[in-house]
């Protein structure tokens, strides 16, 4: 008998021999439903935890009592602050790996538990607050996935616009809170320098440094900011006063005749609110901070504005930089850290607005593409001007309080304006960017759409000669030329408001019904190629 006719069903070898095969299709299936399930994870949260936990809070009230302001939300921090039991990475493998445990925990978190919210994780930060992460890599941006979204809160900002947590704590230095909110399409506030609690938090810049939050939704953000500030909800309501930055809106690529038209229309809706006024920062720093004259370029008078704007900007780099190495310069030295490149660069190199908001962009350009080729210097020199312009008043001993507020999108990528107002006016700002987040919202959405656009007047001076053009061509009852101007209007209109796209295809019907406009033709080669 041949040793294959031996292999019956009833021989036990075969039992075996099918018992071990089947115990390998299983290990195999297991191994790469944890792969599979690892990935996913990772989609899931974007890139944004460091680690996970779960701190419940406090004792809440009776049920006949009056409900905590922050019950039933979720909030994560970033991971340069303490949570007892565990070690604050800074962002760092290498910080994590030569730290102890905390042995208390921040008070700015346990004021968050304390009215209600529940801590689920720490988020992934820029590596020990000055640029890249080398250790955890980059999170994921949920608005625009192929782009960076922003540092160094960049974790907490993913996880907000991820809608993983309800609002996060994070750390602002130089527009740390801010920038990822602008990138990640959410709201960022910081608060006024010193009021907020740092106990517990790994300093960067004791001059500079603040905690703030982000929120998806803004009464959730003037919830947290009202309990991160401990604030009495009753005070009397001001008369509010907005102030548009005209250079740096100049400096910057957010189109600021959308700016100035929707600030305008949601002015005149809402009660208790001056018609906006206008003001040259850059002017403004050069009669306030004279002593800026040292750090200032030479630079034609048309220039000067832009210069003090970066005198501005480079003393406070100054100063980040000297707090910073004093701050961890022996940790440095003793462990020698893997740095990133731009973390390891930073690291060794008129008129009073008291009850006024002053209305900047918050960046001056759209964020980068998320990849390992090198951003050109002058990206983040513009970053930093903007970063540091509102820091005006701390070099005469004051501060102000901020608000990122999405606007829409820019280059398809979300972009945000700042509310500034002046220091100790946090719970003013709170209340007023809730008082016209709803009304700039519908304003943006209905200057964004493609129906025809509403006109500020005086600002879009070729848009209303068109105008004019076309309604005498209608009275003439010449209906062709009447629509070709129609279409010259709006597209002249939308392609000052920085909507190419919508642009472009006003032009190109008006030179279907009139092939032979020489200025339709160009403009539309040059709408072509700003497109491409």
């Amino acid at each position: 008998m041949s040793k294959l006719s031996k292999l019956s069903a009833s021989n036990p070898r075969v039992w075996v021999i099918v018992g071990v095969g089947l115990a390998g299709i299983l290990i195999l299936a297991e191994v790469q439903r944890r792969r599979i399930k690892a990935k996913s994870s990772v989609k899931e949260d974007f890139g944004a935890f460091v680690e996970r936990f779960e701190l419940l809070p406090f004792p809440q009230p009776t049920p006949l009592a009056a409900r905590l302001p922050l019950s039933g939300l979720t909030f994560a921090i970033n991971d340069n602050i303490d949570v007892k039991g565990y070690v604050s990475g800074y962002g760092s493998k290498d910080w994590k790996r030569t730290h102890e445990a905390a042995e208390k925990t921040a008070i700015v978190v346990t004021t968050m538990l304390r009215y209600g919210a529940t801590c689920v994780g720490k988020t992934v930060m820029d590596e020990i607050g000055l640029g890249e992460n080398s250790s955890y890599g980059t999170p994921t941006n949920p608005q625009k996935p192929s782009h960076v979204p922003g540092g160094s809160s960049s974790g907490s900002a993913v996880a907000v616009a991820a809608q993983l947590v309800d609002f996060a704590i994070g750390t602002d230095t130089i527009g740390c809170v801010r920038v990822p909110a602008s990138f990640c399409g959410i709201l960022g506030f910081r608060p006024s320098h010193g009021i907020v609690s740092m106990i517990g938090v790994s300093p960067n810049s004791q001059s500079l440094d603040a905690v703030g939050c982000l929120a998806f939704d803004p009464s959730v953000l003037h919830r947290v900011g009202h309990s991160l500030l401990q604030l009495n909800p009753l005070e009397p309501k001001r008369t509010r006063c907005i102030i548009i930055a005209d250079d740096l809106f100049q400096l910057s690529k957010v189109p600021m005749q959308k700016t100035v038209h929707v600030v305008s229309k949601v002015t005149e809706k809402l009660s208790g609110y001056q018609p906006p006024k206008h003001v040259n920062f850059g002017e403004f720093i050069a009669s306030n901070v004279p002593s800026l004259k040292k750090f200032r370029e030479e630079s034609t008078s048309e220039q000067s504005g832009i210069s003090n704007l970066k005198a501005l900007s480079s003393v406070m780099l100054l100063l980040q930089r000297h707090e910073f190495k004093t701050n961890h310069e022996e940790w440095i030295t003793c462990v020698k850290p893997k740095l990133g490149v731009i973390t390891s660069t930073l690291n060794l190199s008129g008129e009073t607005v008291d009850d006024g908001i002053l209305v900047i962009p918050t960046v001056a350009d759209p964020p980068k593409l998320n990849s390992k080729t090198s951003i050109p210097a002058q990206f983040y020199d513009r970053i930093y001007v903007f970063k540091h312009c509102e820091y005006v008043w701390r070099l005469s001993g004051n501060s102000f309080s901020k608000v990122a507020i999405p606007f829409g999108k820019l280059d398809d990528c979300p972009f945000s304006l700042s509310f500034i107002a002046s220091h100790g006016n946090d719970k003013f700002l709170l209340d007023t960017v809730l008082d016209m987040y709803a009304s700039l919202q519908e304003e943006v959405n209905t200057i964004s759409s493609p129906s025809p656009l509403p006109y500020s007047n005086g600002d879009m001076d070729a848009a209303e000669l068109l105008k004019e053009k076309g309604n005498a061509s209608y009275k003439g009852k010449q209906w062709n030329k009447a629509n070709v101007e129609a279409y010259l209007r709006r597209g002249t209109a939308r392609e000052s408001l920085l909507f190419y796209r919508e642009s472009l295809q006003d032009f190109k019907h008006a030179l279907v019904l009139e092939p032979q406009n020489k200025a339709a033709s160009l403009t539309e080669k040059r709408l072509r190629k700003l497109i491409s």
